[in-house]
């Protein structure tokens, strides 16, 4: 399936710093993740637990879809997604030069 350049454009891709990393209670695979987008601060839900320690995100420059509707995962609202390539079930996250200022648009 095809999407025009328009409906490309509809996203709002930016680079976001995270500032804090946590387990969800009662999962093995999801974090709570707090994020700076330059103007505003969000809060993701990420999945790959079984893969990486809460301590692996923090501080690091990721690639986050900031106006996807909010969705309740594991009673946990996820105000964005983070954009990541899937390796055999593992995620690889879009790690991004620290010398990116949070909140700056990817396109």
């Amino acid at each position: 399936m095809s999407v025009t350049l328009s409906e490309f454009e509809k996203l709002d891709l930016r680079a976001c710093r995270v500032l804090s990393s946590e387990r969800i209670q009662g999962s093995r695979k999801l974090f709570k993740l707090l994020v700076d987008i330059g103007a505003t601060k969000v809060q993701i839900v990420a999945g790959g637990g079984e893969f990486y320690t809460p301590e692996y995100f923090v501080g690091k420059n990721l690639v986050l879809l900031t106006n996807l509707a909010p969705k309740v995962i594991a009673g946990t609202e996820s105000q964005g997604m983070l954009l990541a390539a899937e390796d055999k079930g593992k995620p690889i996250w879009l790690i991004i030069p620290n010398d990116v200022t949070p909140g700056a648009r990817i396109r």
